[in-house]
C-alpha cells in the first residue's frame, strides 16, 4: 500500500516538473509574428526609403542649368507662349505627306499670328520657295529644317554686343514709351554691369512721370548705384547732363539714363530726346547705346514705335522686355529685318537676373521646341 502511495506521489510530482519546463519553454520561445505586422511592419519601411532617392534624384539635374546648360532650358520654358502660336502650325505642316499650296497657305498664316509683320512674312516665304526648288525639296519636315536655319542666320548677322569704350564715361540712354519697362530694365542692367566690376551712375531723366524718380533711386541704392534725380517736370536734359558731370568728376565708368516716354507739355518727344542725346554727348560723357524698350506683348505697335524712336535717336539696340509673356515673339523677325536694328537683351521673366544677352540660336530652338 505504502508502494501504491509513493508512486503515486512520484507521478503528480513528475507531472508538475513537466508542466512547469513547458511553461519556461513557452516563455523562452520568441512570440509568433501576427499577419497585420507583417503587412503593415518591415516590408512597408523601405517605401519612404525608394521615395526619398527618387526625390533627390531632380535635384542634380536642377543644379546643372546654373552653367552653360541653363540658357536653353531656359529659353524653352521661358517661351512656352510664343512657342504655341506656331506649335499649331509646325505640328500641321509636319502631318501633310508632301509641300503644297495649303503648306504654303498655313505657314504664312502661322508667322503672321505670331507677329512676324506682313512684309517679314512674304520675304521669308519668298526665299523658302526658291530654296525649296533649287533644293528639290519634298518633305514637310524638310521644309520645317530649311525654316529654322533661315531664321538662324538672319538674326545671326548682328552685332548685339553692349558698347563700353574705355575712357571718359560711357552714356547708354534708355527710350520708350511709357509702361514698356524702361525704369526696371536700368535697374536689373545697372545690377549686371556692377557685377562686371564696372562703377555705374543712375540719372533719372524721366521727370514727367509720376514715381519714376523714387523708382530708379530705389534701384540704384538696392544694387549699389549712384544716382541722379531732378525736381518733377524739371528739364530731363539737365538732370543726365548733371550726371555725367559727376560721373566725369568721379571717375565712374558708366551712367545709364532714364528718359521720357510722354511729355505733359507741348513740347514734342521726339524733339525732347534729340536735346537729351545732344546734352548727354558732351564733354566728359559719350553715348556708346542708345537701347530702345519695347513691350513684346505689344507686337506690330512695337515696330512702330522703333521706327518712331530711330528717326529721332538713333537707336543702336533693342531691350524687348516680357517675352515670356507674349505669343508675338515674332516681332523679333519684323524688328531687324525691317529696321535692322539687333535686339541685344530680352526680359524673360520677373526676377533680376532674367534679363539676358538674345541668343537667336536658342531663340529659334525654343520656338521649335
Amino acid at each position: 500500500m505504502e508502494f501504491v502511495v509513493i508512486a503515486l506521489v512520484t507521478l503528480v510530482l513528475l507531472a508538475g516538473v513537466a508542466t512547469v519546463v513547458a511553461t519556461r519553454r513557452r516563455r523562452e520561445l520568441p512570440p509568433p509574428t501576427p499577419a497585420p505586422e507583417v503587412e503593415a511592419g518591415p516590408p512597408s519601411a523601405p517605401a519612404p526609403e525608394a521615395s526619398v532617392v527618387t526625390d533627390e534624384a531632380p535635384a542634380v539635374t536642377d543644379e546643372a542649368p546654373a552653367g552653360p546648360v541653363e540658357a536653353p532650358s531656359r529659353w524653352r520654358d521661358r517661351l512656352a507662349k510664343a512657342r504655341g502660336a506656331l506649335s499649331g502650325t509646325i505640328g500641321g505642316l509636319l502631318s501633310r505627306s508632301s509641300i503644297d499650296t495649303e503648306t504654303w497657305d498655313d505657314l504664312e498664316a502661322g508667322l503672321l499670328q505670331a507677329d512676324v509683320g506682313v512684309a517679314t512674312t512674304m520675304t521669308l516665304i519668298d526665299r523658302l520657295k526658291d530654296q525649296v526648288k533649287a533644293e528639290g525639296l519634298t518633305e514637310p519636315d524638310q521644309l520645317v529644317e530649311a525654316l529654322k536655319a533661315d531664321l538662324k542666320d538672319q538674326l545671326g548677322d548682328a552685332d548685339r554686343s553692349l558698347r563700353y569704350d574705355e575712357g571718359a564715361p560711357n552714356v547708354w540712354l534708355f527710350v520708350g514709351v511709357n509702361g514698356v519697362g524702361k525704369t526696371t530694365t536700368i535697374g536689373k542692367l545697372a545690377k549686371h554691369q556692377i557685377g562686371e566690376g564696372r562703377s555705374v551712375i543712375l540719372a533719372a531723366g524721366d521727370t514727367f512721370r509720376a514715381a519714376a524718380a523714387e523708382q530708379l533711386q530705389h534701384w540704384a541704392e538696392r544694387v549699389g548705384a549712384d544716382s541722379v534725380r531732378g525736381a518733377e517736370g524739371g528739364d530731363p536734359s539737365s538732370v543726365i547732363f548733371d550726371a555725367v558731370q559727376r560721373a566725369g568728376a568721379r571717375g565712374l565708368d558708366l551712367v545709364l539714363a532714364d528718359t521720357a516716354g510722354r511729355l505733359h507739355t507741348k513740347v514734342n518727344l521726339m524733339e525732347e530726346l534729340r536735346k537729351v542725346r545732344r546734352v548727354a554727348d558732351r564733354d566728359p560723357g559719350t553715348v556708346t547705346e542708345v537701347l530702345l524698350v519695347i513691350d513684346a506683348t505689344t507686337g506690330q505697335n512695337g515696330l512702330t514705335q522703333a521706327k518712331q524712336f530711330t528717326e529721332a535717336v538713333e537707336v543702336t539696340g533693342v531691350v524687348l522686355t516680357k517675352l515670356d509673356g507674349s505669343a508675338k515673339g515674332g516681332i523679333v523677325l519684323a524688328i531687324q529685318s525691317e529696321l535692322a536694328i539687333p535686339v541685344k537683351l530680352v526680359g524673360l521673366g520677373e526676377t533680376e537676373d532674367d534679363l539676358v544677352p538674345f541668343d537667336p540660336d536658342d531663340f529659334v530652338d525654343a520656338l521649335f521646341a
